[in-house]
Parts: structure tokens; sequence; C-alpha cells
């Protein structure tokens, strides 16, 4: 599972280079970032979180209950979220205009906004494939087939790749920086990004043969167990819909950073910076959280269905504790070499090295929240098992609350400073007040879990944690200063950018990585070794 993410992690970093390289970071990126957005934010809103968290330890119950090993109730249940896609996405293509206009601010620019219509009427189609791509990942998993879900967007990633290649070719790098782009332009982006989602799903379509399923239609959902999944669904549902409420005020204030940017000449930075910089925050998540716990959600649901809470709670506690010594260098590394990154990756093209410095230090901003994001996220999966949806959408009411009110604050903040607060650092305030929102909900889901399950050992768990960030803090305290020092006596100032910035990722990344786990073995970080024995073993089967 690590490693097709990683391979579609960095074809996915592979496209947003491309994508940059295109568009840059200015308002027509924007308008293709939102389009492009919008068929993700549907797909979950309506039924995305509730297929993840849900049908899992459903399809697992009904695959042990069950004399056909679950086949009925996964044929009954695709069919019956596929016809509920099609009709959404047939309605989204339909109201693009009053989804687009939800998402962006009042003086948003008139071209900008048509160009996002267009660009979401040729994206929101994305939503009955999207789906269709979980649901049969889901049946997978269910049956302990982990890889190929993995590996799938990868098809995504390249035919995305080549689509924003193609139009380099065509249009050349000036077309985003002037603002208007023609019809045949919009056509190739849409129809290449929608088409390479619609691989992503059908090429699991025979690996699902190779492993014993074959789908059949099934109309017969009456009084067949999927009322139980649409109740436990309508949960998750709701929890989606306050995260997509924050996520609507987080994106016009995004657009809106960007209008002042170029309103007032500073730097572009809006929609695309924060998305990007969020990419970049999510891949160290993906790459490592992601995979530990796709294979643990199966593991744990069985043990809750046998009762056995406390076992859940010792394997959530060790989930925790291994996920968080391998997220935590990371966080201190890209903390301190977020700008480096993000000028590698994304200066080149349309995009400017100053665009890309930009996005770079909201990456370091979010690096602040990486750790309870993630672990969040491991805390999650806990209540997912035992079936409970609602308790996780009380939390996510009560830590977006603390969100909105944070991001909106700071916001409000720096855009009343004026012309030099403008674009980066409204997008920077933003980060800040989501990664303070992340440390409030993690701390509320681990003391609501830990009493739910009798216990997730954490004291263990809070000990490491102390040990990792004072090694993360002391790591990040040595880099700065090496950096400082890289800049100073050497010629590296007067290299090309993109050369400075991977002299110093090799360099630094190497010292702080060695720095980092000498520093947790000699504060006796048990899980640091029992990390790099997961990691050796996984790479020696390889």
């Amino acid at each position: 599972m690590a490693t097709g993410t990683v391979v579609s992690r960095i074809t996915g970093i592979g496209r947003d280079i491309a994508l940059a390289a295109a568009l840059g970071f200015y308002l027509v990126s924007d308008a293709y970032s939102l389009g492009n957005s919008l068929p993700t934010i549907v797909y979950i809103l309506v039924v995305g979180g509730a297929l993840n968290a849900v049908f899992i330890p459903q399809l697992v119950r009904r695959m042990e209950a069950d004399a056909d090993d679950g086949k009925a109730y996964a044929d009954r249940l695709i069919t019956a979220t596929a016809t509920i896609l099609l009709a959404l996405a047939v309605l989204a293509v339909i109201a693009a205009p009053w989804i687009v206009d939800l998402y962006t601010p009042a003086d948003y620019p008139q071209e900008q906004y048509d160009l996002a219509v267009a660009f979401a009427r040729l994206f929101l189609p994305q939503i009955f494939f999207y789906g269709l791509y979980t649901m049969l990942s889901q049946v997978l998993n269910s049956r302990g087939k982990f890889g190929a879900p993995m590996f799938a967007p990868i098809a995504n990633n390249v035919v995305a790749i080549a689509t924003f290649v193609l139009f380099i070719g065509i249009a050349g790098t000036s077309a985003a920086a002037d603002g208007v782009l023609t019809t045949g332009q919009v056509l190739l982006l849409g129809i290449g990004t929608t088409l390479g989602v619609v691989i992503q799903a059908i090429i699991l379509i025979p690996v699902l043969s190779r492993a014993g399923y074959r789908w059949r239609p099934r109309f017969d959902w009456k009084d067949q167990g999927l009322g139980k999944a649409g109740k436990l669904a309508g949960w998750t549902i709701g929890l989606v819909l306050v995260n997509q409420l924050t996520y609507v005020v987080i994106t016009r204030l995004a657009a809106q950073a960007n209008v002042d940017a170029a309103a007032t000449g500073a730097t572009a930075a809006g929609i695309t910076t924060y998305q990007k910089a969020h990419l970049v925050f999510m891949l160290p998540h993906s790459v490592i959280t992601i995979s530990i716990v796709t294979a643990l959600l199966p593991a744990i649901s069985r043990l809750a269905h046998e009762g056995k809470l406390k076992k859940i709670g010792h394997d959530i506690g060790g989930a925790m504790r291994v996920v968080a010594a391998l997220i935590a260098p990371v966080a201190a590394l890209l903390f301190v070499l977020g700008s480096d990154v993000a000028v590698l990756l994304f200066g080149y093209g349309a995009a400017t090295v100053e665009q890309a410095s930009v996005m770079g230090d909201i990456v370091r901003v979010f690096m602040l929240g990486l750790l309870p994001f993630t672990l969040f996220y491991v805390l999650l999966r806990g209540f997912y098992s035992l079936e409970d949806t609602r308790t996780p959408f009380f939390i996510t009411v009560a830590f977006s609350a603390v969100m909105l009110l944070l991001v909106v604050w700071f916001f409000s903040v720096f855009t009343n400073l004026g012309v030099s607060s403008a674009g980066g650092p409204q997008v920077a305030a933003i980060a800040f007040g989501y990664v303070l929102a992340y440390w409030f909900g993690f701390v509320l889901i681990w003391v609501w879990l830990a009493r739910k399950l009798g216990g997730v050992q954490s004291r263990r768990t809070v000990w490491v944690l102390v040990r990792l960030i004072l090694a993360s803090v002391l790591t990040v305290i040595a880099l700065i200063f090496l950096r400082g020092v890289l800049i100073a006596v050497t010629p590296l100032a007067s290299l090309p950018a993109q050369l400075n910035a991977l002299v110093l990722i090799i360099v630094l990344g190497g010292v702080g990585v060695v720095s980092f786990y000498l520093l947790a073995l000699l504060m006796r970080v048990q899980e640091i070794t029992s990390a790099l024995n997961m990691v050796k073993s996984k790479l020696a089967r390889r």
C-alpha cells in the first residue's frame, strides 16, 4: 500500500508541478482549481464520507455472516450508490453556476467566475467516477486486497500531466498571466482532467474480477440491510457537511486573498496557493497514516464485532505512536525546508519563483498542525470501527466552529493591515487558524474515544509524543542555524533558485533525519525502532 501510495503521490506531485507550470498561481489558476475541486466536494459531501467510514465495517460483517460472503449485499450497495451518484452528477452540472457562486466572494471578477463555471461543468461528471472508484476500492479492501486502489490514481495523474504538457505546447506559459483562455484551451483542460478520473475508476474492474468478485446490478434493496448502512451514513454525511461549510469559508477567503493581491500588485496567492500547500501537507499523511490505518480498520472492526474494546484501544494507541514516530521528523524537515521544496517543485513556467516561495511559507505554517491532523484521523477510525458515526459528528461540529472563528478572525486581522498583507499573509492566516483548530479537535477526540474504549494507552502515548515533539523542536533549531551558515559562507545565493533549493534540501534533509532519530533514540523512544523495523521489513519484502 505504501509503495502504491508513494508512486501515486509522486505522480500527483508531478501533476501539480505541470499544473503550476501551465497556469501558475494567478486568478485563472484559481478558476481551474475551484472548478476541479467541486466534484470532490460535492461527492464527499453527499456520499463519499459515508462510503469511506461506514461501508467497510458493514461489508466485513456481511462477509462473515452471509453464506455468499457478502456478495449480494455488495451488489446491492454498489447499485444503490451508483444510482444516487449518477443522479447527483447530472444535477450538479445543471447547478454549476450556483455552486461556483457559493465558493467565490462578491467582488470576484466576472470573467474568472464564468471561467470557473465552464470548468465546473466539465469537471462535475467526475462525481460518478469518484464514487465508482471508492465503492470498488472498498469491496477490494474488505476482501484483503489493498494494493490496487493505491496504484489506480497513478493512471489519473499520468493523463493529467499529459494534458497540462499539451496545454503548454499549445498555449504557452503566458496565457494564465494574461488571464484569458480560449474555448479550445478550456475544453482541453476540462476533458483531459475528467478523462483521468474515468480511467482511475474503470481500471479497478478487472482487478475485482481477479479477486473473485463480479458485480451484478441488483435493485431489490428493500429489507436487505441497507437501511442500517444508510442510518450510519446519515451522521457521517452530517459530519462532512460541517467540514464542507468550513471549506466554503476557507475557499471564499482564499479567493479574496488573490483578488486583493491582484488589486495591490502583490505576489499572486489564493485558492491554488492554499490547495498546493495543503497538498504538500497531506503528502506524508497519505503515504504513512492512510497506509497504516487502511489496513488497521478492517482488523479493529472485527475486534469491535467481538466486543474486544480494550484490544481496540491497545491497537489505536500503538498505531498513534508508530504514526507519530514517522510523521514528526517529516513535519520538522518541511517546517525548515517548506519554501525550498516549493521553489524546487513549483517555480517553473507560468509560476514564478516568488509565487512558489509564498506557497512554501504556507507549507511551513501547515507543518505546525501535521501531527494533530494525522493522529485525529487515526482516532476517528476508532469510532468508525464501533459503527459510531454520531459522536464524530458532534466532535467535528465543535472543532469546525473553533476553526471558523479562528480563520475569519486571523484573516480579518491581516486584511486590515493593508497592502503589505495582501495575498500570501492572508492565506497564511487561514492556514494558521486551520492548524490551531486541529490541535483543539485532536485533544477533544482523544479524550472522548479513551472514555468510550476504557483507554487508548494515553499515558504511554503522551510521553512518547512529548519526546518526539522535543526532538522535532531541537532538530528545527539546529537546521535553521545550519541553513543560515550554509547561505552565509557558501556561494549558494549566487546559484539559480531551483538549484539552491535542491542543495539545501539534500544537505539539510540528510542532517535533519539523522539528527532527529539520534535525539529520539537518546530519549529512548522505542517506537522509533519499531517504525524503522516496519519500514525495513516492507522494503526488504519489495
